[in-house]
């Protein structure tokens, strides 16, 4: 690749807090801020591949055939109709892929090598990681420069932050030093409730500038956008949810500048 991109994991081992719709608004947040994007669908319940509209089913090759090295990575990358992003798509395949990658030597680092052979030059690659620090976790881990945490403001959250954190300093020690926290961003927020403005203020006290001055509410429009393959910003652009996600765009921008 000619020019350095930012690959950006999108991370946390507890569903359900946002991460594949963070992948995917920020993916389109991106583009409309004259970005070139791939989105990778590391996931195998392939829910980026049908939040972009395609059918993970039918998607042949994939994410799966790149990891076991059976295919040109640029042959698999699929333009999204409207949204102005590449994507790599993914199903359950990658279970397999999972297993298999067990027996290749340096199993961690198949990804990172998978992407240096892109042709097409992107700004920016955001990895969608499975809800679990498995092999495809750490490989993403291993692949990208900066990591970003969506998280709920809930009882259990910082628990399991912890953990993560734990992942990504082993990550840094033993395979990618270069590997850096891009910030931590509150999702599913709501300001009424006491709890999750309590957790919230405990991680600005703990992270300070690590924690993205955007926070994405909890907003209708966003949680119906998957379910017409869409983004939010495509689904709604005047919706909260959208201006939210356009906002994380740019402090993602200005934080790479």
């Amino acid at each position: 690749m000619s020019k350095k991109n930012k690959v950006i994991a999108i991370a946390n081992q507890k569903g359900g807090v946002g991460k594949t719709t963070t992948s995917i608004n920020l993916a389109v947040g991106l583009s409309r801020l004259n970005k070139t994007v791939l989105l990778v669908d590391l996931d195998p319940q392939g829910n980026a591949t049908m939040g972009c509209g395609l059918d993970s089913r039918e998607v042949e090759p994939n994410a799966c055939d790149m990891l076991l090295q059976e295919v040109d990575i640029n042959s698999i990358i699929l333009t999204v109709e409207n949204s102005g992003i590449d994507i790599i798509g993914s199903n359950t395949d990658l279970t397999a892929a999972e297993l298999q990658l067990m027996d290749q030597p340096n199993p961690e680092s198949v990804l990172k090598k998978q992407l240096d052979f892109i042709d097409k030059d992107y700004d920016y690659i955001i990895i969608d990681c499975p809800p679990s620090l498995n092999i495809l976790t750490i490989n993403a881990l291993a692949a990208a420069n900066g990591v970003i945490i969506p998280m709920q403001c809930e009882y259990y959250a910082l628990e399991g932050l912890a953990s993560l954190l734990e992942t990504i300093e082993r990550i840094q020690s033993v395979v990618n030093p270069g590997l850096e926290i891009e910030g931590i961003i509150r999702t599913m927020f709501d300001g009424r409730n006491n709890l999750a403005n309590d957790v919230s203020a405990q991680l600005l006290s703990h992270f300070d500038s690590k924690v993205y001055v955007t926070v994405i509410p909890r907003n209708v429009r966003v949680a119906e956008a998957p379910s017409h393959g869409m983004s939010v910003i495509e689904y709604d652009q005047a919706s909260r949810g959208a201006i939210a996600y356009l906002g994380l765009a740019g402090e993602v921008i200005r934080g790479n500048n």
